[in-house]
Formats: structure tokens, C-alpha cells, sequence
């Protein structure tokens, strides 16, 4: 019996059960409540409430915009549809970087006023005093390295990360210095599949990838790519199982012509 249809809720320690026996775990982002209970219906194992919706959402460019209370709005109307998926929350920009204090408050508010089970942070050594500040009030984190979206303005592009030696040993550092700070798991974005390979075998964590091959412990996308509700982005990554912006235009196209054909509603759908 596989560890996914055994449990009736879904926690770090799951997870990390999941990794040792090589069953692989799937992770989706949800923003909101109607979306999030489709999504753990259908059995998912992790939720990111993540700060993409900053780009899915709320239609700016980059993550770098949502706030604190944005991301607690999201992570709130997630919640109340969750009955099985560990959901776990991106600290947005701003809100962890460079100070340990403002990390820990922001952590706590999301925990406390959403009812999260985690939050996720970018970044390796240099954030460190802020994971482990925020491990000490018992927040699981979740760490996320290679391609960061919050860093964009450093990178300068969203290619892939870590094609060099020199980055992708200090990936591999990073990965097992958040491992050692007590990170319950590790998201790989975009990064040459080969190293994702290598960091899962060495981590006794589970790493999740976006981008970075079948050799890690799970895959994450976010929901609206792979519905295909968006369709001006398309990453070699992305696989799309529906194509909901091609028939949910169709969809509306038809309740318009209906509603000027006087055809909507009719005498069954009168009272």
C-alpha cells in the first residue's frame, strides 16, 4: 500500500516517509478556495500558496509586488477548502530578506491568521539566520534554490540555473546547508537535471522540482500553466493537461451570443 493513499492528512513527516520509500510526491499552487478544494479532492499531496500569484493573479510582472497581507489572503481562502494536502506558503519579497526578526513576525502571521502548515523562503546560506530563527517558534520551512523569482533583478533573466561549475557546486552546498539548518524540504527551479539528481541522492530530504528533471522526489507547477489558463508562457518544463483558455473563451463566447440571441435564459430557466 503506498504511503499516498494511506494517509488522511498529508505532514512534513509524510513526506519524508514518502521519500524513503521512492514514491514520488505532487505538489500544485492554488491562490484560491473554489480551486483549492478541486485540487485536494483530487488527492494532491502538497499545496504552494505560492507568490506567482503576483504574475497568475494580480497580472504584474514579476513575484516582487504581492505583499505580506496579500499572500495571508490567499493562504486563508486555500485553507478553508484543505482537507488532506500540507499547505505551505511563500514569504513574499521584503518580508524575511536580510532580517531574522521581521521573518519570524512574518512567518507567525502567516501561520497564525491563515492556518498554514509551512512556509517556503528562497535563497541558501544567506538566509540562514532567518530559517533557523523561524524554526525555533516550530515553523516548518521549505527551502527553494537554483532559479529564484524574487532575485530576478540579480539574474537579470529566468534561464536555466546552475549550467556552470562553479554555481552548481555551490547549489549542491546550499542544498545540504538548509538540509542541516533543518529545512523539511527543498524546491530545485529550473536547474540542469542532472545536478537535481544528484542533490536528491545526497539529501535524506525530499526535493521537489520545477524544471529540473524526473531525478528528484516530487514535481511542483503552478495549476493555471498546466490548465493552460495562461498561454503566452511556455517553458520547455511545462507540460499542459487541458487547454481552459481555448474552451473557456469558447464557453463565454456562447453565453454572449445566447444572451444577444435572447435565447438565455429560456422557460426552463425562468421562474
Amino acid at each position: 500500500m503506498s504511503v499516498h493513499k494511506e494517509v488522511k492528512k498529508v505532514t512534513t513527516h509524510v513526506l519524508q516517509e514518502m521519500k524513503r520509500k521512492g514514491e514520488k510526491i505532487a505538489m500544485l499552487t492554488a491562490y484560491d478556495y473554489t480551486m483549492a478544494k478541486i485540487i485536494d479532492s483530487a488527492g494532491i499531496d502538497v499545496v504552494l500558496v505560492g507568490d506567482s500569484a503576483s504574475n497568475v493573479m494580480a497580472g504584474h510582472e514579476t513575484t516582487l509586488p504581492i505583499t505580506l497581507n496579500e499572500m495571508i489572503y490567499h493562504a486563508s481562502s486555500v485553507i478553508r477548502a484543505i482537507n488532506r494536502a500540507l499547505v505551505v506558503v511563500d514569504l513574499p519579497f521584503g518580508t524575511y530578506q536580510g532580517n531574522s526578526k521581521e521573518a519570524l513576525n512574518s512567518a507567525i502571521r502567516i501561520m497564525k491568521e491563515s492556518g498554514a502548515h509551512g512556509v517556503k523562503m528562497e535563497g541558501g546560506k544567506e538566509i540562514k539566520d532567518s530559517i533557523e530563527r523561524i524554526l525555533t517558534a516550530g515553523i516548518p520551512v521549505m527551502g527553494h534554490l537554483g532559479l529564484t523569482p524574487q532575485s530576478i533583478y540579480k539574474f537579470g533573466t529566468y534561464t536555466v540555473r546552475a549550467k556552470e561549475e562553479e554555481e552548481a557546486e555551490r547549489l549542491l552546498e546550499d542544498a545540504k546547508l538548509l538540509e542541516a539548518y533543518g529545512c523539511f524540504a527543498i524546491v530545485l527551479e529550473k536547474i540542469p537535471a542532472a545536478l537535481a539528481k544528484k542533490v536528491a541522492e545526497t539529501l535524506t530530504i525530499p526535493v521537489i522540482g520545477i524544471g529540473a528533471g524526473g531525478g528528484v522526489d516530487g514535481q511542483v507547477l503552478v495549476t493555471h500553466d498546466m490548465l493552460g489558463m495562461t498561454h503566452e508562457f511556455s517553458p520547455r518544463f511545462l507540460r499542459r493537461y487541458l487547454n481552459l483558455y481555448e474552451s473557456m473563451g469558447q464557453a463565454f463566447k456562447q453565453y454572449i451570443g445566447d444572451v444577444k440571441a435572447k435565447d438565455f435564459p429560456n422557460e426552463q430557466e425562468s421562474y
